[in-house]
């Protein structure tokens, strides 16, 4: 057995209890992959984060992100999390620094408020469309009515998304996943993630938002920091921005009772996006240690 220590916080919330949870390990050095896994089953989070030494001297550190079935090559909640952890637990000081993870060097800003610490994500990189499905299927998967649907695309940025634009938040509110429909129309396929919204894609609009992710072991998600990352830089390609930045205010995770509040933006330079980001606040919920048996270490 090996002692670890841990921290649990609730993400994109300035209060304990909203937001969405996640477990750090602010030093998983010596764990296996299998381990890893293990873990994250364990906290059963819908994410967990694990912190080693990068081999890039840029970087602070390598963050790897599993959901309770996988691996994740870039997630927003839990690279917001962890570099507020990094910075509580002095493994970082407040500001701006690197931190690395699957799909590469992800920047991050961490500055103190009056209710605690926030950070802000920057993926210097853009998101990719994707085919998306029809709306017949995604407003079935959804278990509402094709005439619901105002639009549906797809978009990618490490992890597929489709997403599901509403005509307003309580139509979003009363969405049920179709767990048939989602294995039959969306499982194995190209976006099986399903971000349902309501809101304008303009900047300074206010999104409602909720996000189903079944394949990823995640009925529903909080507070999907990636995808709102990913929805502001999509919803700049789409709405044809001619601006600078484009920022999004989203809710999301109210009707679970885990209200959350994330700062979306997209950032353009003649025309084209060239980055994506993602802030808020962590409010710190506990700490304490895990034992990991000895066949998960690292020999």
């Amino acid at each position: 057995m090996a002692a670890y220590r841990f921290l649990i916080l609730d993400v994109f919330s300035e209060t304990p209890f909203g937001g969405n949870q996640l477990a750090v390990l602010p030093d998983a050095t010596g764990i296996s992959d299998e381990g890893l896994q293990k873990l994250a089953a364990e906290f059963n989070f819908p994410e967990s984060t694990f912190v080693v030494p990068s081999a890039d001297l840029a970087c602070a550190r390598r963050v790897r992100i599993f959901t309770p079935t996988r691996e994740m090559p870039f997630a927003g909640h839990p690279t917001v999390g962890t570099a507020c952890a990094l910075v509580s637990e002095g493994l970082a000081g407040e500001g701006r620094f690197l931190l690395e993870e699957g799909i590469g060097p992800i920047e991050v800003e961490v500055a103190r408020s009056v209710t605690g610490l926030r950070a802000t994500l920057t993926a210097r990189q853009a998101p990719q469309l994707k085919e998306p499905a029809n709306a017949a299927d995604a407003a079935a998967v959804l278990g509402l009515g094709e005439a619901d649907i105002a639009q549906v695309f797809a978009a990618s940025l490490g992890i597929d998304f489709t997403f599901v634009q509403l005509g307003d938040a309580a139509t979003v509110d009363r969405a049920v996943l179709d767990n048939g429909i989602w294995s039959s129309q969306f499982a194995g396929k190209p976006s099986p993630q399903i971000y349902a919204f309501a809101g304008q894609l303009a900047d300074g609009a206010s999104i409602h938002s909720r996000m189903f992710a079944p394949a990823l072991g995640i009925s529903e998600d909080p507070a999907t920091g990636a995808a709102g990352s990913i929805l502001a830089g999509a919803g700049a390609m789409l709405s044809g921005f001619a601006g600078d930045r484009l920022n999004l205010t989203i809710d999301q995770g109210v009707a679970m009772g885990r209200p959350s509040r994330l700062e979306a933006s997209a950032y353009l330079e003649n025309g084209t996006v060239v980055a994506v980001g993602v802030g808020g606040a962590s409010s710190f919920v506990a700490e304490g240690q895990i034992e990991v048996p000895e066949p998960y270490l690292l020999r």
